[in-house]
């Protein structure tokens, strides 16, 4: 979590180390081999108004079109599926907008060539067969785009090989062919070589479908096209994986390097395109706000942290300082969350994470209040360290929930009116909350119960409680309230 120039952020008089990383080799053993892995050190992802992108410009092409197909009906499910692919989780803070038969796309943090990679895939998925003859023989493909037809055991690759659309039956008696329209899902996962592999599961009529596909061309090559280009393996040849039994609802395509396979099931799970998509117009989008924004805010939430970690100490002392290295765990994880995932962070979503700080310390509050009651009523430190937990338990979680409520309303909302930045800061917001629950529970109550277990922490002045006969309030005694003397 540390800066590559913490000199931006920090107060610049002290010769702070850089953080660029560490540059020292990593291996992993994979089967029998041991292969190097190169670890680079990941930067904040940042939206549009603090570090800028691209700007796309998106025509469609309805030239080839079924009939009957609507522009306002292409343009509007295009949209979606543009949404889908580069804003997952609603945390891209991308901006897509129609602008009149065209659809504009801003992207942050790629360039055009990276956008248009992202994006302009129509990712349609095609299964196809080898071209035959009437006596079976293979159709190869010549340079002058004629075939030539010879016996399957005669074929040179299955790269010269021409490939026809798979198609099959409906139940209504249609011939149709096998697209990824049908598809329900797309994930990726690894064999038992841990090698990349797409999952893929059809509804009933694409299960319907491919059953009769692959009854056909059992212990025969299938093709996976892409755009009406061959998904290849990762020597760069034609991908076809023989059909050793009948497939009903599901199926993989095996053979693919890792980033072609995230590629891939990324695309295939947002869905493919109603009609294809042209780029007309690429251009870099300029950071409206910039670096000294970054710089302001976060030094905002430097400021804002040091000041709850002093007032939570001089207010609680022992417990106080205890919240205050939760807290700096609290943030950690937080960032990391931010970066792993990734989280695009905007000015609004910097708020929202400056926010969730005061809003960490809230249920240590609530905890140490709790305490402090618990001791007045004649408990020992341990015994109301864990009351203290328990019975604040309720308040924590009922205030966490009704944030947690607020951020999916105005992440509900932000989709609905396609208003990123409501969606980044509700999410950032949210993903801070659940991390604060998770710091106040567990960080806190661990931290708690190891400096509680030291003697000479048990003192009441570190405690800022008051113990035995001190206590002018109501005693209990084995569960039994009784009147409490005065001092």
């Amino acid at each position: 979590m540390w800066p590559s120039e913490p000199w931006h952020y920090l107060p610049g008089a002290i010769p702070w180390p850089e953080g660029k990383g560490i540059d020292m080799p990593f291996v992993k053993l994979s089967g029998d081999s041991i292969q190097k892995v190169d670890l680079k050190r990941r930067a904040m992802t940042l939206g549009l108004d603090l570090k800028g992108g691209t700007r796309l410009v998106l025509e469609p092409d309805l030239s080839n079109a079924p009939a009957g197909t609507s522009l306002d009906d292409a343009l509007s499910s295009a949209m979606n599926i543009i949404e889908r692919r580069i804003n997952t989780f609603g945390v891209a803070e991308s901006e897509i907008q129609r602008q009149g038969n065209r659809i504009a796309v801003q992207i942050p943090g790629l360039t055009a060539e990276q956008a248009m990679a992202e994006i302009g895939k129509t990712a349609l998925l095609e299964f196809r067969e080898m071209k035959r003859d009437a006596n079976g023989n293979v159709a190869i493909l010549q340079a002058d785009g004629t075939d030539t037809y010879v016996p399957e055991s005669q074929i040179p690759s299955l790269d010269s090989v021409d490939w026809v659309t798979a198609t099959a039956t409906t139940e209504d008696g249609q011939v149709v062919p096998l697209t990824g329209q049908y598809l329900t899902n797309a994930y990726l996962s690894a064999d038992q070589a841990n090698q990349p592999v797409i999952d893929f599961t059809f509804n009933s009529e694409g299960a319907h479908l491919f059953e009769q596909i692959t009854t056909r061309l059992l212990h025969e090559p299938m093709g996976i096209f892409l755009d009406g280009k061959p998904i290849q393996d990762a020597s760069g040849h034609v991908d076809a994986p023989t059909i050793q039994s009948v497939i009903k609802g599901n199926g993989q395509i095996t053979g693919m390097r890792l980033t072609d396979a995230q590629t891939l099931a990324k695309l295939l799970k947002a869905g493919a395109f109603p009609v294809p998509l042209k780029v007309v117009q690429s251009e870099n989008v300029d950071a409206t706000l910039g670096h000294d924004s970054v710089q302001k805010s976060v030094i905002a939430g430097e400021i804002a942290m040091l000041v709850i970690m002093l007032f939570m100490i001089l207010y609680y002392r022992l417990p106080g300082f205890v919240a205050a290295v939760a807290l700096s765990v609290y943030a950690t994880v937080l960032l990391a969350v931010f970066k792993l995932w990734p989280v695009t962070l905007t000015l609004s979503g910097i708020a929202a994470f400056v926010l969730s700080i005061g809003m960490a310390v809230d249920a240590n509050i609530l905890i140490f209040e709790r305490m402090k009651e618990e001791v007045r009523i004649g408990r020992s430190l341990v015994v109301a360290l864990e009351e203290g937990f328990n019975r604040a338990w309720s308040s924590i979680r009922d205030s966490n929930i009704s944030t947690l409520i607020t951020c999916a309303i105005l992440f509900w909302f932000g989709d609905q009116f396609g208003a990123s930045l409501v969606k980044g800061f509700a999410l950032t917001l949210a993903i801070g909350v659940l991390i604060s629950m998770f710091s106040a529970i567990l960080v806190t109550r661990t931290f708690l119960r190891i400096v509680i277990s030291i003697p000479a922490s048990r003192k009441a002045a570190l405690w800022v409680v008051q113990t035995g006969k001190k206590d002018s309030g109501p005693r209990e005694t084995a569960g039994v309230p009784t009147a409490g003397g005065g001092s």
